[in-house]
């Protein structure tokens, strides 16, 4: 199990890339935590390690953002806070995306896609320490 700490939001470029240094040729990576605990702050100051060139935010109306590094390679990136049922995943292609891209997919709110995710899944927990700093556990 490794760890990343972010100190703060100052300290996110830095913690962005050291959580690059750890994750290896994983490419699916679902972020675990609650509400608040800092999912799509995290998944952009990753995305600015990749250096996506779009803007990123959360998709949570649309449920999957692309975005595209500066070496074209893409970055998939799914909220599913408002899915109801694993079906409406199915429904946008969510699969496809796993198994037939070498994109990377990003994932805030898997629980609801948890039955659909492959073994390979790297799956990150976000937690909020008491003095408001957040351990990344995977």
């Amino acid at each position: 199990m490794a760890e990343v700490i972010i100190k703060n939001t100052e300290d996110l470029d830095r913690a962005a890339a050291e959580f690059i240094g750890k994750i290896g040729d994983n490419r699916i990576l679902a972020f675990y935590g609650s509400m608040g605990a800092g999912k799509t702050t995290f998944i952009t100051a990753l995305c600015k390690a990749l250096e996506v060139r779009d803007v990123v935010n959360s998709p949570t109306f649309t449920i999957v953002n692309e975005y595209r590094t500066s070496t074209g390679r893409s970055v998939y990136h799914f909220d599913f806070y408002r899915l109801n049922k694993i079906s409406e995943a199915q429904d946008i292609g969510f699969e496809e995306y796993l198994y037939e891209t070498d994109g990377l997919c990003v994932i805030e709110w898997p629980e609801v896609v948890e039955e659909l995710l492959p073994d390979e899944t790297l799956r990150i927990h976000i937690t909020v320490n008491p003095d408001e700093s957040r351990t990344l556990s995977f």
